[in-house]
């Protein structure tokens, strides 16, 4: 065989290898992928620490069941405040906790994230996400659920159509009844909002003294709030997550749903892994599957409004693409817990309220646990 022959098929077998190894390299994160789904199986367990319901997760978790059959999962909901103070304990005291931890109290799940309770896993359609709702392929947004006004259409026909209406409503005594809002003192996801008003909005702290004027009640579960707009002890519910609204509304005719026209705020369940997993592989597989564009549709058939944008939206629509203001899922959170900056919006929110005030409000959670609490 000549040399010029015996060069030339070296060189072919170069390429071939080289094209093998591509071909590998492409197919890495779905082999990646297939090995997760087996050592899933094999762990055969699985923990969830949320604040989602049943009935807004049911879809999910059953095709996961179906699709991992010998995999026991545990999905045990809390209010966003338990879960956080009791994830935080089980670490400390050494005991078996959570796998997965599924939270819509953004700035909590970041703190989590960011102080190393979180390990690093990218799902096969991390590309799909928006990037707003990815950190450090760490904590992940698996929702973009958009926070609205909720009212009865029994008592008020004409509702704000933005916040700035809604205080103009407010300072003219145009609201015919009390407003009812998440106690920020108590609630993690009723802080988020109130901060992110405040964020938003130049006008959000007036807007505060004028709820105030009007002696508002304040509650720790979106189900409770939503309760008593059908009942009538409120007329009209301030910062409510819009798939809980959407899906009462569905079901009350008396419930009116407003996506504010000048500023939506759009929050995401943001969900990671433990470092302390104990059944770690499960978690990233049901991760990769909430992820994925089927999990998504999932979550929109249980009213919780998908983060992929390739993924149709339940009803009603949303709010106009101009006025959606996503809260970044990132170290931006963080500035939350910052404990002045705590102390002084809270403070300010006291002091809208009225001093001495506060104890007279009902404040009120969810026994039942029905997953509706934030």
């Amino acid at each position: 065989m000549g040399r010029a022959v015996r060069r030339a098929l070296r060189i072919i077998l170069v390429l071939i290898v080289v094209a093998g190894v591509a071909a590998c390299g492409a197919a890495a994160p779905w082999g990646s992928k297939a090995r997760i789904d087996r050592a899933a199986d094999e762990e055969g367990a699985l923990v969830i620490y949320a604040n989602t319901g049943d009935q807004e997760s049911a879809a999910l978790l059953g095709a996961f069941r179906r699709a991992h059959p010998a995999i026991k999962v545990s999905f045990q909901r809390q209010n966003s405040a338990e879960l956080y103070q009791r994830y935080v304990a089980d670490i400390a005291a050494g005991r078996p906790s959570a796998d997965l931890v599924w939270s819509s109290a953004m700035d909590l799940q970041i703190k989590l994230v960011n102080d190393g309770y979180a390990q690093t896993y990218a799902p096969a359609d991390k590309n799909a996400l928006p990037t707003w709702a990815v950190w450090k392929d760490q904590g992940y947004g698996v929702t973009a659920e958009p926070i609205v006004f909720v009212y009865d259409k029994r008592r008020l026909a004409r509702p704000p159509a933005s916040h700035a209406e809604l205080l103009a409503m407010l300072r003219a005594g145009a609201i015919p009844g009390s407003i009812g809002t998440f106690d920020p003192q108590r609630s993690g996801v009723g802080f988020l909002y109130y901060s992110q008003d405040r964020l938003a909005w130049p006008q959000s702290l007036a807007l505060s003294d004028a709820m105030g004027a009007g002696r508002p009640k304040l509650y720790e579960s979106t189900a409770t709030l939503l309760t008593a707009v059908t009942a009538g002890e409120i007329v009209l519910g301030y910062n409510v997550i819009g798939s809980y609204a959407a899906e009462r509304a569905a079901e009350a005719p008396e419930i009116g749903v407003v996506f504010p026209s000048d500023y939506t705020l759009v929050m995401s369940r943001i969900a990671f892994v433990s470092k302390n997993a104990r059944h770690p592989n499960a978690a990233k597989a049901l991760l990769g599957f909430m992820l994925s564009k089927e999990g998504q549709a999932l979550l929109a058939a249980g009213s919780l409004r998908p983060v992929r944008a390739d993924v149709a939206r339940p009803q009603p629509p949303g709010p106009s693409p101009e006025a959606a203001r996503p809260i970044e899922v990132g170290p931006g959170l963080l500035a939350n817990l910052d404990q002045m900056r705590r102390a002084r919006l809270l403070e300010d929110w006291r002091r809208a309220i009225g001093p001495n005030r506060t104890d007279d409000f009902r404040r009120v959670r969810d026994r039942r646990m029905t997953g509706n609490a934030p």
